[in-house]
């Protein structure tokens, strides 16, 4: 027996940043750096980091709170809700449990989905299943991350890079023709390595020594980490695409995972695209990791950049190493 899937979409959209804006002029002051430099190589002139009180959960609620809003539900009809963080409250419970307390979404599931900065089209692949074949009628999807409390302010490689923020989605049942239309997901554990933070976990629990030897921040091999992206974001695009049965031409927006303007670019050259079918906006935010992508969907939708029947392409990569692409009618 074949099984009748409905079709599922995102049917509200919210994101929060923090107030506080990291400059680099303000990172030519903690380490060997300049503004030249980083925009040059990256694109990013600012980030925003949040308070010493701010957890990823505070900043999961605003984002979601905004999403709920524009999708016209409460949070006592939501039925499920995943976060996409590799920057929990703590390592239990969840930050997603900690969420639906907050927001008063007592019939919800909850639960965290780490794939770093792949995280958040991850999380709307599975809710978008529960939905589809009538398990649940309304979820809610956030990324969410607070980067600037395992980044490392000495290591001017890395320090440069990340931000904090959340965006959120919520999904639902939409008309038939409309919503998501193909996911790709995948990942490579061999390359686990290039980028990762080693201590914490049961391999390197907190110990005097991993504290030293700040096993506690953020690791990347920059070059390796730049080869892969280049490869991986447009060819995950463009499969996502193939199981979408969309040609490249047909592409209104691509929202891209904002970790770097240069590998950015090399996806719309391989899809063929102008820059102005892309939403950039890593200058204000930098990479935000499972919260790049929302954040930016969430800012395009409120630009007017996003219309009825419009075919828009999420794309992103991360730590893993993994990567994810989705096609969506809106």
């Amino acid at each position: 027996m074949t099984m009748s899937l409905l079709p599922v979409g995102i049917i509200g959209t919210g994101k929060y940043v923090p107030d506080r804006v990291l400059t680099n002029r303000d990172l030519e002051k903690m380490v060997e750096t300049n503004d030249e430099w980083i925009v040059t190589r990256t694109g990013i002139r600012e980030r925003r980091l949040v308070s010493a009180e701010q957890a990823s959960s505070d900043l999961a609620y605003e984002a979601s709170l905004k999403a709920l809003d524009a999708a016209g539900i409460s949070p006592e009809q939501l039925d499920l809700i995943i976060v996409a963080t590799i920057t929990p409250d703590m390592a239990f419970p969840s930050t997603a449990c900690i969420l639906q307390e907050k927001l008063g979404a007592k019939k919800a599931a909850a639960f965290d989905l780490s794939a770093a900065c792949s995280g958040f089209i991850y999380g709307l692949a599975n809710a978008s299943n529960f939905i589809a074949v009538g398990t649940y009628k309304h979820a809610l999807v956030v990324g969410a991350e607070c980067l600037s409390k395992i980044t490392d302010y000495t290591d001017r490689n890395t320090c440069i890079l990340f931000g904090d923020g959340a965006g959120a989605v919520v999904l639902g049942q939409v008309p038939e023709g409309r919503g998501f239309r193909s996911f790709e997901l995948g990942a490579d554990g061999g390359g686990g390595e290039l980028l990762r933070i080693r201590g914490g976990g049961s391999r390197c629990p907190v110990s005097p020594e991993s504290i030293e030897g700040k096993q506690h921040f953020i690791y990347m091999a920059g070059s390796e980490v730049f080869k892969f992206a280049v490869r991986i974001m447009g060819s995950a695009a463009e499969e996502a695409l193939r199981k979408a049965g969309i040609e490249k031409k047909d592409i209104d927006l691509l929202v891209p995972h904002q970790a770097n303007i240069r590998i950015i670019q090399s996806a719309l050259n391989r899809l063929e695209l102008s820059e102005d079918k892309c939403m950039i906006n890593l200058d204000k935010y930098g990479n935000v990791s499972a919260a790049s992508i929302p954040i930016a969907l969430a800012e395009a939708v409120e630009q007017g950049r996003v219309n009825e029947g419009d075919h828009i392409v999420l794309v992103g990569f991360g730590g893993g190493l993994t990567w994810g692409a989705s096609v969506i009618v809106w």
